[in-house]
């Protein structure tokens, strides 16, 4: 038989888990001592949240969960904040947590936190493991629970007698057939009656506009979607997350709408009369007003989370399913639509948008630094940003070609890309992952590059300078007449020293004629580099 922790070790085995990320502690040495005698590659981060987005980097390019493991008490409770960033983005993720001896439980002993208490917000499920024999099923409900319906993190806490406890029925993982009252995740296409009303608003539509959201990446509908827009002619903007859907130079991409993209998309959904959100919530940073356009517009609004529709703008029609599933069956539908006025509409007013921001010509353009990697990376690169300024001008200016654009929409999380870039590298070794981060969030990981180093990944880290919290101090100008506060960093750390101190190659950009030199360096590197690119703290986002 089977002691509680091998039981563990045997279920990620059965799932095909070859790496997970964590910190180890004493509530989960026994789990730890099961790991040593497996072929699963522990990879030893530097602080527990980086465990989580390292899990998270890693999920996002399998597109199947990842998974990641820590202690009891501060071990877990440090796990929260890359759970919430997981769950807001709907990023299927195992969070593992030791916890103390169940009979301790509610006794406030040493390194006790009620983390399935505490993560009830942020995670899709969670268990408090009570009994050996149930490992093995919880494990099998929790890899189901996390990879279905709108995907997610699921936690597992287990006490460590229960991890040491001996198993007294025989280890079967194959035979578990998953059965959860009242989960019931739609698997297939929409409901027959809503479809054939989509189709008939769609057929009515003079302006139809397509807003592709995560979920669509999530749900592998990126292709199915695009031919929909081919077929019929409809344009397409998406959301931050769902950047990707659509190649950049499609001759129906209008951009990513919302406060801080382009005017043009935003434009396109106001002269839409049917907007089809597709596996978006449409929150806050898109549809700054969703009553504005519920009044002027009919609203399809398709996701896979019954929960999600209408959450934030009240749809005509509401499709729950599978965004692949759904699509695949427009595609065979009788759609007769004429939008070449339409698209000629919206070709003009993109042509016609002139970008009237100023940069500094003393330092480093960030839109030049971004459009220069966009075309020196390679064709099937990771491109993986931050939160911040960063992350504004990544998404604005980056053209992704056959690879994939990561950063955190949901809860913009600063300190996400340094270890979700390693995740991402270690699921896709062969393929080049750069992440792209400002100052400020770069200090709040910058420990996580010794990961990087001891596990031989070769990871490449920008950082775009400018020495303060760039979106905050920009907030600040326009919102408190310049009264800055809290946002300045001064010149340290004193980044070739860093560079020096975890064994990495260095680069500096300090004006536009160096971007293409240095850019170029810094992707033919084989080893890991840190690139600094010096721009003004006054340059803004908008």
């Amino acid at each position: 038989m089977l002691s509680g922790a091998q039981a563990m070790v045997k279920c990620l085995e059965e799932e095909g888990i070859k790496t997970v990320f964590g910190y180890p502690g004493v509530a989960i040495a026994p789990f730890y001592d099961g790991l040593h005698d497996s072929e699963i590659e522990h990879v030893l981060v530097r602080g527990e949240q980086s465990a989580g987005h390292a899990a998270s980097g890693m999920a996002r390019i399998s597109r199947r969960p990842a998974v990641c493991v820590t202690t009891s008490g501060p071990g877990a409770t440090n796990l929260i904040t890359a759970l919430a960033t997981a769950y807001a983005d709907s990023i299927p993720i195992i969070a593992i947590t030791g916890q103390v001896d169940s009979s301790l439980l509610g006794r406030d002993v040493f390194q006790e936190a009620d983390i399935t208490g505490a993560t009830e917000s942020f995670t899709k499920y969670r268990y408090l493991v009570n009994n050996v024999n149930d490992i093995p099923r919880i494990f099998k409900e929790a890899f189901y629970i996390a990879n279905t319906g709108r995907k997610g993190p699921v936690l597992i806490d287990i006490p460590v007698d229960i991890q040491r406890a001996m198993m007294t029925k025989e280890f079967n993982y194959s035979d578990i057939e998953v059965r959860i009252r009242g989960y019931k995740p739609p698997s297939a296409g929409g409901n027959r009656q809503q479809m054939r009303k989509v189709v008939a608003a769609i057929n009515k539509s003079k302006h139809p506009l397509i807003c592709a959201g995560g979920g669509v990446i999530l749900g592998n509908g990126e292709e199915q979607v695009t031919r929909f827009c081919e077929k019929n002619q409809i344009p397409l903007v998406h959301t931050m997350m769902g950047m990707g859907v659509m190649p950049k130079d499609h001759p129906l991409y209008f951009g990513m709408l919302g406060n801080n993209g382009k005017p043009y998309a935003n434009k396109a959904v106001s002269k839409s009369d049917l907007l089809i959100i597709v596996g978006a919530r449409v929150a806050d940073r898109a549809v700054a007003k969703p009553k504005n356009l519920e009044s002027k517009l009919k609203i399809i609004h398709i996701d896979i989370d019954t929960a999600e529709i209408g959450k934030n703008l009240g749809p005509t029609i509401p499709l729950v399913g599978d965004v692949r599933d759904i699509f695949s069956q427009l595609l065979k539908e009788d759609i007769h639509i004429d939008t070449t006025d339409w698209v000629k509409e919206l070709e003009d007013i993109k042509h016609g948008t002139v970008d009237s921001r100023v940069f500094s010509s003393e330092l480093v353009n960030p839109n030049l630094l971004v459009q220069t990697l966009s075309e020196k990376m390679d064709e099937d690169a990771i491109y993986v940003a931050d939160v911040g300024q960063n992350q504004l001008w990544s998404a604005d200016n980056y053209v992704m070609k056959k690879g994939r654009f990561l950063t955190t929409g949901g809860m913009g999380t600063m300190g996400y890309s340094v270890a979700a870039a390693i995740g991402a590298k270690m699921c896709a070794p062969d393929r080049q992952v750069v992440a792209v981060c400002g100052d400020g969030a770069f200090q709040m990981s910058m420990n996580e590059l010794a990961t990087a180093r001891v596990n031989d990944v070769p990871l490449k880290v920008v950082i775009v300078r400018n020495r303060v919290l760039g979106l905050v101090r920009e907030y600040q100008m326009n919102t408190y007449k310049s009264r800055y506060e809290g946002i300045s960093l001064y010149d340290l750390p004193r980044y070739d020293r860093i560079a020096e101190a975890y064994d990495m190659e260095y680069l500096h950009i300090e004006n536009n004629s160096e971007v293409e030199q240095q850019v170029e360096k810094f992707l033919s590197m084989k080893e890991p580099c840190l690139m600094v690119a010096e721009v003004d703290d006054e340059n803004n986002v908008k």
